[in-house]
Order: C-alpha cells, then structure tokens, then sequence
C-alpha cells in the first residue's frame, strides 16, 4: 500500500499538496499521513506563559490537522493517520519517515510565489538521500492540473 505523507500547514500550499496526496492515495489504494509541526516557542522567563504558549500552538495545529482528515474521508476509503509533533520541521520530518519506513512519498506543496519555502529547500536539496521520493506541488496549480497530475 503507498502512503503518502503530507506536512500540514495553515497555508495554500499545503492544502494544494493535501489535494494532490489525496487523490493519488484514492487512486493508488494507498492512504495518507497528516503530519502537523508545532515549533518550539523560544524560552520566556515564566514557565506558565510558555506552556500556555505551546498548549495553544497544539491545540492550532491539531485543530489544522483534523481539519484536513475530516476533509479526506469523502475521498478516501482508508482514514489518514494523524500526528502532531513538536520540534524544528526538518528534524521532526526525517524522525518520521525513519520510524515509518512505510512512507512511500513525501509531498510538499511549495508557494505560488517568492520562494518555495523551507522545508521545500531543504528536502529539494537532499532528496536523493531520501529513502522515498520527494513531490514537491505547485502551490498555484488548479484543481484541473491537480487533476491530471494525480
């Protein structure tokens, strides 16, 4: 079974690349991991302000993910998997792909305009030292192109 893992975010993009995952799955009898990255906040002097910083970061980002399941049950005959991880994106990408051997694809949705941003960059730069393929999206790119992509 192909499973394709998106990183989830709040912007166009990455509901671009959802689509695109999404419909390959469908079309592959394959499913889709949402991964969802919530940054470590910077020290504040009061421990109580940063828990409820973080707390507030995760609930965002689960809210995100959840979202975004809830809009691929229609699609898909298999529900996606969620996870929610704290930490620096390129770190906690490359902990997930090693502990789930199973992903087939790494889909990335870069932006329509300025640059494709960082994680695009990064896995972009390094992608033949991936053990699964890297799909970077077009963040502009229709429904119709999707379409005929997937």
């Amino acid at each position: 079974m192909r499973v394709y893992l998106v990183i989830m975010d709040e912007t166009d993009e990455a509901s671009v690349a959802l689509r695109f995952a999404a419909r390959r799955a469908s079309r592959t009898g394959g499913t889709v991991h949402l991964l969802a990255l919530v940054p470590r906040q910077p020290f504040v002097a009061f421990g109580g302000i940063q828990a409820t910083i973080e707390e507030e970061a995760r609930a965002r980002a689960e809210a995100l993910v959840t979202a975004a399941a809830g809009s691929l049950l229609g699609d898909s005959e298999r529900p996606p998997v969620i996870s929610v991880q704290t930490g620096d994106g390129v770190d906690v990408i490359r902990a997930y792909l090693a502990e789930h051997p199973e992903v087939s694809a790494l889909v990335l949705g870069a932006a329509a305009s300025g640059g494709p941003g960082p994680l695009v960059s990064h896995f972009a730069a390094i992608a033949g030292q991936l053990a699964c393929p890297l799909y970077v999206v077009p963040g502009a790119m229709s429904d119709e192109a999707l379409e005929r992509l997937s």
